[in-house]
């Protein structure tokens, strides 16, 4: 595994993407560098724990406070990671509505665990990291954790301009998730952290190419289309499919 590989990769997605977004005609959001600070330090950091001994000795301490004195595992990660997605559609059937309607905010979200999946399973492959618990060679990044954050990004567009409770809450789900990956044994803390960063991030990449997606799936013109990618949720692996004919 090459770490300067990795770092330079992300850099050039990065840079690309956002000049890439910037200068499509069809897109009315402006792109703002800062949107990308958060998640490009998150993904950044756990990038860097895979080879640092300084980071992997934080990861090895922090393992044995949050794992000390466990007597059995709580499983609520594995629901927990879908909730802020699943809050965003709970708040609209109660008549809370948010920024999208039932199309296009279901195409944006399986557009962002499209990528999730796109992203997770490569790095999963080409990284190799062993889990806490030994069980696997797949622990970096967290899928549970980038599933969760995914969905809370989703939750923060959705309702943010509703009341900023809705998308902190969100985070405060996702971040339970992340602690509970740590506390069950199964991602350090870069593997959590790195996961983060990655839903966030593919969360925002679904906003910004959506209009370019809108157009090519719904235009009159447009007679079929198809996009396919793999899909991990942190146990099962499959293929998604959006398809328009």
């Amino acid at each position: 595994m090459n770490l300067k590989f990795l770092l330079l990769t992300l850099i050039c997605f990065q840079s690309i993407f956002a000049q890439e977004v910037k200068n499509d005609s069809i897109t009315t959001k402006k792109i703002s560098y800062k949107q990308l600070i958060i998640p490009t330090v998150l993904i950044s950091y756990g990038i860097i724990g895979i080879e640092s001994d300084a980071l992997k000795n934080l990861n090895v301490e922090i393992k044995e406070e949050v794992t000390e004195n466990i007597d059995h595992k709580i499983t609520i990660d594995d629901f927990t990671q879908y909730l802020p997605a699943a809050s965003v559609y709970g708040l609209n059937m109660v008549g809370i509505k948010g920024k999208s309607n039932f199309k296009d905010r279901s195409l944006i979200l399986a557009t962002s665990y499209l990528l999730v999946a796109a992203t997770t399973l490569p790095l999963k492959n080409l990284t190799h990291v062993q889990r806490p618990d030994g069980s696997s060679f797949n622990s970096f990044p967290s899928g549970h954790t980038a599933t969760a954050f995914a969905g809370a990004e989703f939750l923060w567009q959705e309702y943010k301009d509703v009341s900023i409770w809705y998308g902190i809450s969100g985070y405060i789900i996702a971040t339970g998730t992340g602690f509970f990956r740590m506390y069950n044994d199964r991602h350090w803390l870069t593997d959590v952290a790195a996961g983060a960063g990655i839903g966030i991030l593919c969360t925002k990449t679904a906003y910004w190419i959506y209009p370019k997606m809108q157009k090519l799936l719904f235009q009159k013109e447009t007679k079929a289309a198809l996009m396919v990618a793999p899909f991990y949720n942190g146990k099962q692996t499959g293929i998604g499919v959006i398809s328009k004919f």
